[in-house]
């Protein structure tokens, strides 16, 4: 992977999990989460005037994103209000790229090489390490878990549905934009038609963070979707998992959780991927 690919990447990752912490840190998840991509939503159909059109060719892949990450919006909020950030966050990212990886040589015709592969599994081993850190902390977040696997699988499915779609659409930006313009309509929706004086009064006095938020999730997967274009989608995957470093420590400073011995191991694994990928 290109040096400069791989830097743009690893700014994405520390930018999603900002906004990811931001999710954590709220009231309401699933109130927070219709914020953020309604605000998404808003400021991307503002934009889409000045941009290319995505090709047609990669409509029907929007079109099947939009409603994967729905159902990853829905999940991820329910995933935080089962249990700590610090179990969910590590199982959705750490088995996605996996899965990715698994699928990618026969349904998108991307072979990795030993080297790749090694860097894939090093990031996602650490990554899963710091979900699964005190033994029984599975059992004790069973719910959590579960709703954690269940959105990695979802994950796997948009990623490589993006990853297909961004290459045809031959305009990355725009198409990244028209997601969110799509999944944060159809969350706006349905969040007014059961909760809207909820949304209302929970969005008073939220408007700033929603914003920054929303930009910080459009531009962390822009530039994931950029990258996909110029290096496999497997490898993309899995480095913009790094981010679960930043999310450590963003942990560590602003909810108060310890970095143990075995969270330092785990980064290291991470770290050790990141440049197993850098190097292959």
């Amino acid at each position: 992977m290109p040096g400069y690919v791989a830097a743009i990447v690893l700014f994405a990752a520390l930018v999603h999990a900002l906004w990811n912490a931001l999710l954590k840190n709220s009231g309401d998840t699933r109130l927070t989460t219709i914020m953020i991509t309604s605000a998404a939503g808003i400021l991307s159909a503002a934009m889409l005037p000045f941009l290319p059109a995505p090709s047609r060719e990669s409509w029907p892949f929007l079109t099947a994103s939009s409603i994967t990450q729905v159902a990853y919006f829905t999940l991820l909020a329910a995933a935080y209000r089962a249990g700590d950030m610090s179990h969910s966050y590590p199982i959705m990212r750490g088995t996605a790229p996996l899965i990715v990886a698994s699928v990618s040589a026969w349904l998108i015709g991307e072979h990795l090489s030993g080297s790749e592969w090694l860097g894939v599994a090093l990031i996602c081993l650490g990554v899963l390490g710091l979900a699964f850190r005190g033994g029984d902390i599975a059992l004790r977040h069973r719910t959590a878990t579960l709703l954690a696997l269940a959105n990695a699988v979802v994950i796997a499915c948009y990623t490589l549905i993006d990853g297909l779609g961004v290459r045809r659409s031959h305009a990355p930006m725009a198409y990244t934009l028209w997601i969110y313009v799509l999944n944060g309509s159809v969350l706006l929706i349905w969040t007014l038609a059961q909760r809207p004086r909820e949304l209302r009064d929970y969005v008073r006095g939220r408007i700033g963070v929603g914003l920054v938020a929303g930009v910080g999730a459009m531009s962390s997967y822009g530039l994931a979707l950029w990258a996909m274009t110029l290096a496999p989608v497997a490898l993309v995957a899995a480095l913009r998992e790094t981010s679960i470093i930043f999310a450590t420590l963003l942990s560590t400073i602003f909810l108060k959780e310890r970095i143990t011995a075995d969270r330092l191991v785990a980064i290291a694994l991470i770290a050790g991927g990141a440049v197993a990928l850098r190097l292959s």
